[in-house]
């Protein structure tokens, strides 16, 4: 049954006790221009997969937000399709929630980011200049410096000198990077959330060397007038020996006693998983080449530091159970250390393997739909039905991909938006450009329900068109801003040597603290 909910009901729902997801259906930059502290993103785009992998409980409360334009009524029927038992609209979305007096927050990852303001005042981690770590790089000072971030984001940019060793990563493998208790341990992210993070995540540990997290990170650096390290590479991780590996496990077991965090075996997992009244996330906080060569069937890949500072990429329920998959246990606790702060139930299960544990350990999945298979149609037929003006060419990939290239008779449309897909063609059978086939389908049976036609998807998308030699063009006004409502524009170009996008981004991120009210300041609990 679907039912209606009020903006205040929804934030008294959202933090109450309970189990609840609160899902924003909007598109990426019409939720990153401003939503409920708490709400996760589950673009109805995309609605079908997300949910299915955010809220894995179908007896799960969800109450769903759009943007006041009736969205969420399309989205609550196929959450019942899927098997979810209480699916709640807000009545009025975003502009009800707003107009009942509550924030709706700019930016993305919100929870994650607050922590890591709300830890600089709670643990005072230490913190160095860009200018005093560029002096002390001048002076040939000795130090261990490492990015804290995932290999992909530090081959975009990095301060120059810096080792890419992920938070969780580098606690893991501090015996093999930092063979010694005397020289300084620098830590740098792209602003200020996991640097912070990453200093306090170390301090906790508590290790004799000095430890600081650089102001700013690579933000900070640029608006010295310092340059960046681009193109960097995505180095593998260090490796460990033996001896390494037994000082990780060793700091684990001190840091889990020291945090009061439980180490699961799989038998109390199963209990756990068992239990079709909570909702359960298994992750797998290792590598991504660790993760990928094996792991727990079920169990989703996220980086120790990520796991935590991107939440709500992962996990769509507050107040979840978060079991935590780990070979030594370091880096899920460090996870875990982070998670619990932001109010997750967390356990730590120091199992690894892919043997010995069933695939259908959870129960209350969500059946996703079947989606209607498109035929796949070749590029000549396609041309000459679009000669012979039988068909309408329409572009269903990212507005800032459509923008910078597509073919030339192609309209770009998104599956939110459906309705202005219907008044303006012809009337014409429509042929798809994609790039992901199941989202696709999806469009293609909203699109057939309001009584369009859907022949196909082009054989081989965009690159076959070209192939081809059919044309092609860019717009990069079209669509228009205001139309490119997947694409998040607040300070989109901050790693790209826009200084005055990094200042406002790095006055967004200090200013968090001060927007909360008193329920979303009681959200975390710090120890």
């Amino acid at each position: 049954m679907i039912q209606s909910m009020s903006a205040q009901v929804a934030k008294q729902t959202i933090h109450g006790q309970r189990e609840c997801a609160l899902l924003d259906i909007r598109e990426h930059g019409q939720y990153g221009e401003g939503h409920p502290f708490l709400s996760v993103h589950c673009p109805y785009s995309d609605f079908e997969q997300s949910i299915a992998r955010l809220v894995p409980n179908t007896q799960v409360p969800i109450i769903l937000m759009d943007d006041g334009d009736g969205l969420s009524e399309r989205a609550a029927k196929r959450a019942v399709a899927m098997g979810y038992a209480q699916v709640a609209i807000l009545t009025g979305g975003a502009p009800a929630w707003s107009a009942a007096g509550y924030t709706l927050y700019k930016g993305v990852n919100l929870p994650s980011k607050t922590l890591g303001e709300i830890i600089e005042h709670h643990d005072h981690p230490k913190v160095i200049t860009p200018q005093q770590l560029h002096d002390w790089q001048t002076q040939g000072k000795p130090m261990h410096f490492f990015d804290c971030r995932p290999p992909n984001e530090y081959d975009k940019m990095t301060i120059p000198g810096a080792a890419c060793v992920p938070n969780g990563e580098l606690a893991h493998r501090l015996a093999a990077v930092v063979p010694d208790d005397t020289t300084p341990i620098v830590v740098t992210c792209a602003g200020r959330t996991r640097g912070l993070i990453g200093a306090a995540g170390l301090e906790r540990l508590g290790l004799p060397n000095p430890i600081f997290a650089v102001e700013n990170g690579t933000q900070g650096w640029a608006l010295a007038g310092l340059n960046l390290s681009r193109g960097n590479g995505q180095p593998d991780m260090p490796e460990l020996s033996a001896r390494a590996l037994e000082v990780s496990r060793q700091r684990a077991d001190q840091l889990m006693a020291q945090e009061g965090l439980p180490c699961i075996d799989r038998g109390e997992f199963l209990r756990l998983a068992k239990d079709g009244s909570r909702t359960i996330f298994l992750i797998d906080v290792r590598s991504a080449a660790e993760y990928k060569q094996e792991h727990l069937p079920g169990a989703v890949h996220a980086w120790s530091g990520q796991a935590a500072q991107a939440a709500d990429l992962t996990m769509g329920v507050r107040r979840a159970r978060v079991v935590l998959s780990d070979d030594t246990g370091l880096r899920a606790a460090m996870a875990g250390l982070w998670l619990r702060a932001m109010g997750y139930e967390v356990y730590v299960l120091r199992e690894t393997a892919s043997t010995g544990l069933a695939s259908d350990w959870r129960i209350q999945s969500p059946v996703l739909p079947a989606a209607t298979s498109l035929p796949s149609l070749p590029v000549s037929d396609v041309q000459a039905q679009l000669v012979a003006g039988q068909v309408q060419l329409i572009d269903i990939r990212g507005s800032q991909d459509y923008r910078k290239l597509h073919a030339s008779e192609a309209h770009w449309a998104t599956r939110a938006r459906l309705s202005r897909v219907t008044q303006t063609l012809e009337g014409k059978p429509l042929v798809l450009f994609a790039d992901e086939p199941v989202a696709a389908q999806y469009f293609a049976e909203d699109a057939q329900s309001s009584g369009l036609t859907v022949l196909g998807l082009v054989s081989g998308g965009l690159k076959a068109w070209q192939a081809a030699g059919l044309p092609t063009e860019s717009t990069p006004l079209v669509p228009a801003d205001q139309d490119c409502i997947d694409f998040l524009f607040f300070v989109h170009d901050r790693h790209d040597g826009n200084l005055e996008s990094a200042r406002r981004y790095l006055e967004w991120e200090t200013g968090l603290i001060a927007q909360l009210d008193e329920q979303e300041r009681a959200s975390f609990q710090l120890s």
